[in-house]
Order: C-alpha cells, then structure tokens, then sequence
C-alpha cells in the first residue's frame, strides 16, 4: 500500500510528456505521477524509484524524488518560513511548505524561528505538524545514570517541571525541583541522567553530581562576592528564593558551596553578611 508521508520504493509504470506514474507493481490501479522535473534522467518503465508521497496545493497525492526533513511519526526541528492566518509554515525541504496549525501550537511562533515539531496525518487526510510532540517520544533511550545528553525543551509544566526530548527522541523530565533557572520551550539544553525511571523514561538535572558541581558554585560565589565588593548582604541563613535569584542555585547547593569556600578560609560568616577574607 502506497503511505502518504512515507519514503518508498515505487516501480515506473507509465511514462507521459508530464511526467512518470509510479505504483507498487505493474498491474497496480493505484498510481501515482512524479512530476518531470523530479524524474532522474534516462527513468524507464520498470525502474525502481525511492520516494515520498505528499499532496500537492489541489490536494492530489503526489510523488517527490526530494528528501523531507521528516516523516510521519518522525519528530525534528524545523524552521517557520511564514505565518498565515492559518498557522505557520514550516520549510520540510520540499517545494511545499508544512503547515503548523495555531490549534497545534504550544507557543505563538513568528518567522525564522526553530521548532520541534512531529509529522502527522490531520483528519482530512493532508500531513501538518504538531509542537505536542510527547506521544511521539520513546521510552527506549541507550542511556544510563549520570550519562551527558542533549535534548530540546518542548513543555513546560509550572507543577512538574521542563520536558525534554532527548536526542529529539526520548522521554525526558528536569523535575521541578533541578529547575534553577528559566527554561523557554524550543530551547536546547545539555544535563545529565539523575534517574532512569521503570517506564524508560529519564529524570535530569542541568548540573553535574555534587562533589564535581561544588567546585563551580563555589566559583559563581567568589564572582558575586566580587561584583558585591567583597560582602553578600546576607549569610547562608538567605531565603531560597533569594539564593535561586542570585545564583540559580538550590539551597543545599548554595549552602555546600559556600561551606566549601569557609573550609578553604576564603570566607567568614556574620549575623548578616558572608565576606571575602
């Protein structure tokens, strides 16, 4: 069966002035026309052909020879050539732009912006694509805890956190609790595996284990301290809030950097204040 939105091998069954028919096999009564400009030169009935099936602006099933970005059920990034009163169109490098439905939409999208998007079949039978892409994701990812991944930030939840389609393909979670600084969807991130979770899925932390990360912090710590003239107005008693705002830190980090900094006799705690010796 002939797949819209499929890569597949087609034999030549008819060759026009216009163009050539393809199909599954000779005797096929479904067919479809590859138009003249994308049939390879010396094409010959009989000869096997890969390509993909789209529609055409009269919604026609057509044929390609061109190599799309995607394919349905694949998920990727794409660029927004145009918005229309419609939706956004996204380039799939193919002469026809993909349409990105407003209802499809996870954020407004403006032009020469890159989104992760997955390709799909609408209910009137014409590919579009969605920024909803978490049914589209796998829970078979090749990583372990404390693997380094990349992925792109496609939802965030105010309750759960930032979800993260790793590799553009797998299920991953920053819970809210990582979540120390703010995260905007479409962007790529790098963090590291705190959890495989019995679904497949991962859990993972913008920061490195603890003894690595306290090098770090303690770092970001001496350079505000700097930019403080040498005093924090405020001692490692400080609000949550206050230490996210300042350094994008939890409290336990903050909390251990700053331990590590009066070990090392680089600072000294007041009532009030934590200051540069």
């Amino acid at each position: 069966m002939i797949e819209l939105g499929k890569v597949q091998i087609l034999e030549v069954l008819r060759i026009k002035n216009f163009g050539v028919y393809v199909g599954e096999e000779v005797n096929s009564e479904e067919s479809i026309l590859l138009p003249k400009k994308q049939v390879p030169q010396g094409t010959k009935i009989g000869d096997k052909l890969s390509v993909f099936i789209y529609k055409d602006s009269e919604d026609r099933l057509i044929a390609t020879t061109g190599t799309p970005k995607l394919q349905v059920g694949e998920v990727g990034i794409l660029e927004v050539k145009d918005v229309a009163k419609i939706g956004a169109f996204l380039d799939m490098g193919l002469e026809k732009d993909l349409l990105l439905p407003f209802k499809e939409q996870n954020h407004k999208v403006e032009a020469g912006e890159k989104c992760l998007v997955a390709l799909y079949i609408d209910k009137s039978r014409r590919l579009a694509a969605t920024m909803r892409v978490y049914t589209y994701m796998s829970n078979e990812a090749p990583y372990q805890k404390d693997d380094w991944v990349k992925g792109t930030i496609y939802e965030i939840n105010e309750n759960l956190g930032a979800f993260v389609a790793v590799d553009n393909r797998y299920y991953g979670l920053i819970p809210k609790r990582e979540m120390f600084c703010r995260y905007r969807e479409g962007e790529i991130i790098e963090a590291r595996v705190i959890k495989v979770r019995d679904d497949g899925k991962l859990d993972l932390s913008p920061r490195d284990k603890s003894y690595v990360q306290i090098n770090t912090d303690s770092d970001l710590i001496m350079n505000r301290l700097e930019e403080y003239k040498g005093i924090l107005p405020f001692n490692d008693r400080v609000s949550s809030d206050i230490i996210k705002n300042e350094f994008n830190l939890s409290k336990n980090a903050f909390k251990r950097a700053v331990g590590h900094l009066l070990k090392e006799g680089k600072v000294k705690i007041t009532e009030k204040t934590i200051e540069k010796v």
